[in-house]
């Protein structure tokens, strides 16, 4: 196993350091590292990413996780030009929060937790907005299959802008399994009851 300082120097030489930080994500008090990096293979969306997870042991950073299915790639064709807005790690959870668009914005946040011995997705929310024109809001617990979509519409005139809610569907959908290192790997598509189609990009 390579120690810390040679971990760091060889991703050095390889990748760029995107973003990193550092919290307990499998509840035993030791902090891990999570850590984004942009390596050097490149497609016309920009460069591809990976994102590593490292557990400490006796003061070394250990590669414990690498997957290339959750992060977007460097760009993602957006006018925004890097979709990856933060990561977070709170109450033992992985967030990861994306956001791109161009007149139409949308943002996304993945929810991870350490269980079962892998790192499965708790909870997904999603919104699409144009501003002084249509939003639409998706939240999905996972653990509970509880699923709540909002669509609407802002109202910008006189200067005033106001957000009005046209609809709420609340319904239960369970046993859904997605896991960290599998995010990307297949299209999740869902029907809510009232015929609306969602998937959780």
């Amino acid at each position: 196993m390579l120690s810390s300082f040679g971990q760091q120097n060889s991703i050095q030489n390889e990748f760029n350091i995107i973003i990193e930080k550092i919290g307990d994500l499998d509840g035993d008090g030791i902090g891990e590292k999570v850590a984004v990096y942009e390596i050097k293979d490149s497609t016309k969306y920009g460069n591809l990413r990976e994102l590593w997870i490292f557990r400490n042991k006796n003061g070394k950073w250990i590669k414990w996780i690498k997957t290339n299915n959750v992060t977007r790639k460097s760009t993602g064709g957006e006018v925004i030009s890097d979709t990856l807005e933060e990561i977070e790690i709170k109450n033992n959870v992985l967030s990861i929060h994306f956001y791109g668009g161009t007149n139409w914005k949308w943002v996304y946040t993945d929810k991870y937790k350490f269980q079962n011995n892998q790192f499965e997705l708790i909870g997904y929310t999603h919104s699409n907005f144009k501003t002084c024109d249509y939003w639409d809001y998706l939240d999905f617990n996972l653990l509970t299959g509880k699923i709540i979509l909002k669509t609407g519409y802002e109202n910008c005139e006189k200067q005033n802008q106001k957000r009005y809610t046209e609809e709420i569907e609340t319904f239960y959908h369970k046993g859904v399994k997605v896991t960290l290192q599998k995010r990307k790997e297949k299209e999740i598509k869902i029907v809510s009851p009232n015929g609306k189609t969602i998937y959780l990009f």
